[in-house]
């Protein structure tokens, strides 16, 4: 069983300073990483995490996950290189295969089927493992520009993720390719907590029960072979709620967002932590137990809300 660990992801722009002093308070309350994420209206997923390992003393950085269909390999290795050198080894790469369609059309990046983007996302880990491991160099006729400009190989400051060749690997999904893929070659598998609902626009998300959460985990294990107690859990928590009063907030939750929920289910799914610090505590520490989940990130609004609930798991 895996050790606890809590992140945080950061979104929309902010000034360096800002942002420094928000991961400096998230250090401080206890948080073990902090996320960028790969949204058009969210800035850069890389840069923010610069920032963030400058202004903190042991906090990791990572991506809750890169966007596969913006990305070629190359130019992703080149990112998470340079971040995983400026950073000192402190680059954990999330990596997912995009799943919100109106993003690719502003790009003006065609919006392929799941299949199509799973193929990618497959073909994409392939190459950043090959990447990592022979180095990005110039080739031989490069050499009199090396000569003058110095060294040019890229290579990770890690050596722990992709098959020994670079930094931790993250792949997040809910779909059976996906996480398939994430069990036969990442380190952590990212449980959102939100699917697509079928027959739906793209895009029309809602919430996974603790039922279908088992479910996937036992997927991914059955999937994961030897490798299954090896492989870390994440759960992107949706919602987070301190309250003296769980099933009223429940109630009104599923009254008001979640008409598809029962009240029981809003109170059972991994993705929302509604109740006491204690009860809250005590959900995870039976998520942890029953469905392998250990590493836990909530959303920046939640940050200082959920901070009480990791004091509390670490005594």
């Amino acid at each position: 069983m895996h050790d606890f660990r809590f992140g945080f992801n950061t979104s929309g722009l902010r000034s360096a300073r800002e942002l420094a002093e928000r991961c400096r308070d998230g250090e401080e309350r206890g948080y073990d990483i902090v996320l960028g994420t790969d949204h058009l209206t969210n800035g850069s997923p890389f840069l923010p995490l610069v920032v963030a390992s400058q202004a903190t003393e042991r906090m990791r950085v990572g991506t809750l996950t890169t966007n596969n269909e913006f990305w070629n390999p190359a130019l992703l290795a080149r990112e998470a290189i340079t971040v995983d050198y400026l950073t000192e080894g402190r680059l954990e790469l999330g990596l997912g295969a995009g799943h919100m369609k109106w993003e690719l059309d502003a790009a003006g990046i065609p919006w392929r089927r799941i299949g199509e983007r799973v193929d990618r996302l497959t073909e994409a880990v392939k190459e950043l493992r090959r990447l990592f491991a022979e180095g990005v160099d110039e080739p031989e006729s490069g050499v009199a520009t090396r000569e003058a400009f110095g060294r040019s190989e890229l290579k990770p400051v890690q050596r722990h993720g992709f098959g020994g060749s670079g930094p931790p690997l993250l792949i997040g999904g809910t779909g059976d390719r996906v996480l398939r893929l994430a069990a036969e070659n990442a380190d952590i598998i990212g449980l959102g907590g939100l699917y697509q609902i079928k027959g739906e626009p793209p895009g029309t998300f809602q919430m996974t029960t603790a039922a279908e959460a088992r479910e996937r985990v036992a997927y991914i294990r059955g999937c994961a072979g030897e490798r299954a107690d090896q492989l870390e859990i994440n759960a992107l928590v949706q919602l987070v709620a301190i309250t003296d009063d769980r099933r009223g907030l429940a109630e009104n939750l599923v009254a008001q967002q979640a008409p598809y929920f029962t009240v029981d289910e809003a109170l059972e799914t991994p993705f929302a932590l509604i109740g006491t610090v204690e009860q809250i505590a005590e959900q995870l520490r039976e998520n942890r137990e029953r469905l392998g989940i250990s590493y836990i990130t909530v959303h920046e609004p939640y940050m200082r809300e959920f901070a009480p609930v990791i004091e509390k798991l670490r005594g």
